[in-house]
């Protein structure tokens, strides 16, 4: 028995999902290991993020947004809540990824070089490939900019799995 095109576009509707958000709940552990034990990885790390965001989180949102249009209308769906609810946070998510986050790791990642290359200025002498003596202090401007994306992030964060829920509830009723 062979599945039917909904059942298809409901696996690659799901699998989008995980494909753009799997990685976003890795990023604190990520940052935190970085900012812990390799200060200077955190602009590479800042690159990857808002590549990830640019690269694979957007482009995935919007299949999770068009397999999600013919959900709805295949199953005749459009006027229940957790579809309006899929929408708007499809919607919202999309807007403050472009709007706040990857702007944010843009400058994040600027703004670490700049700390860390004022850190390294300022410590003394080491061999070529060793670390500066000491932690690095990064700056307000910095730790402004990680608080700003992890409050976003974490909002996005739960808002995917309150959606996520409401899809399951909706499922099984």
């Amino acid at each position: 028995m062979g599945a039917s095109l909904y059942e298809l576009i409901l696996a690659l509707h799901i699998m989008a999902v995980v494909v753009a958000f799997g990685v976003t709940f890795a990023y604190p552990i990520m940052f935190s290991v970085a900012a812990r034990v390799q200060p200077a990885s955190l602009p590479l790390l800042h690159r990857i993020e808002y590549t990830t965001e640019r690269v694979l989180i957007n482009p995935a949102l919007v299949v999770v947004v068009g397999a999600g249009v013919y959900l709805a209308s295949k199953g005749h769906f459009w006027s229940d809540f957790f579809v309006q609810w899929g929408l708007g946070a499809a919607i919202a998510i999309g807007a403050l990824v472009g709007a706040v986050l990857i702007p944010t790791a843009k400058r994040a990642e600027q703004v670490a070089a700049r700390d860390l290359a004022a850190a390294a200025a300022a410590a003394p002498a080491t061999k070529a490939g060793e670390a500066p003596a000491g932690a690095v202090l990064m700056s307000d401007e910095y730790r402004g900019l990680v608080q700003r994306s992890q409050i976003v992030g974490s909002a996005l964060s739960v808002l995917v799995l309150v959606t996520i829920l409401f899809m399951a509830l909706n499922v099984s009723a």
